[in-house]
């Protein structure tokens, strides 16, 4: 999913930054020389709008140190190149990685900010060549860039479409090669995997071009994998008792629900009891 920073906000998410990375984290700050679960993903595990995202929430049923090293709008690449969290990842007991979604990372067609994946910083000679038509200087986020070029030509964007695929899966091979302990590979969306087929007329839903195959391929190189599609009591429950500015209702309404990150947090507590 692809949200501006934070603003004024009414929650104080306390953000931090470990060692020399140059991430912001949510807060408050841990210390890590004990040991600790952590968890690493996008702005479902940063929390956004919800007083305790399913981090802290595991923390209170299992009563482990949990470090949320969520970051909003992150993609894998925001990891697999920062400096510190695949070291503290690394040194984690158990790591917990949401599945992010293809699009926000740098491939053989375009390059993405190395902080913010959801920004479009430039395209490739290549994908210049096959979108002749396409002035990319009007693109800053990836999505409304791939969204044009689906509009443009489904077939030509059927090349881009499985070349992310095949770069999220050698990402993801990446990011989990760097973990010490067990890891823990979260689908945290509003449906279960696709088998594979775009829809007509939009990208599809996040995360973004990750099908069933995709996690299958990923599913030996983890400890396990676990699956949290919120419940229709969950998805109805819609931003209640989340905590939003006024002018952050909509954004709020995208994301999961307080008792989508209860689920979520149940579901994870129950796969760390059994590892």
């Amino acid at each position: 999913m692809t949200y501006n920073s934070m603003g004024p906000g009414a929650l104080d998410y306390l953000p931090c930054r470990y060692g020399t990375s140059k991430l912001l984290f949510r807060g408050p700050r841990r210390r890590l020389n004990k040991p600790y679960i952590a968890f690493v993903g996008g702005t479902e595990t940063y929390g956004r709008f919800v007083e305790k995202p399913f981090s802290a929430l595991v923390e209170e049923e299992i009563g482990q140190l949990c470090v949320n090293f969520g970051c909003l709008n992150a993609g894998i690449d925001v990891f697999t190149g920062d400096p510190f969290v695949p070291g503290a990842a690394a040194g984690a007991m158990i790591t917990v990685i949401q599945v992010m979604g293809a699009q926000n990372m740098t491939n053989r067609f375009y390059s993405v900010h190395p902080r913010r994946n959801d920004r479009f910083v430039a395209p490739s000679d290549l994908l210049k060549t096959i979108f002749r038509e396409i002035d990319f200087s009007e693109f800053h986020f990836n999505k409304h860039m791939l969204t044009t070029l689906k509009k443009v030509s489904a077939e030509r964007f059927d090349t881009i479409h499985k070349e992310l695929q095949m770069a999220w899966v050698a990402r993801m091979r990446l990011l989990v090669g760097q973990m010490r302990g067990k890891v823990i590979l979260l689908w945290f969306a509003d449906r279960p995997p696709s088998e594979g087929a775009l829809p007509m007329n939009s990208l599809g839903d996040d995360p973004l071009f990750v099908t069933r195959a995709m996690i299958d391929e990923i599913a030996p190189y983890v400890t396990s994998v676990v699956k949290v599609v919120p419940s229709n009591l969950a998805r109805e429950e819609g931003t209640t008792r989340m905590v939003f500015a006024p002018l952050e209702a909509h954004i709020a309404g995208e994301l999961p629900s307080v008792r989508s990150h209860e689920e979520a947090a149940a579901a994870v507590a129950q796969a760390i009891s059994v590892l």
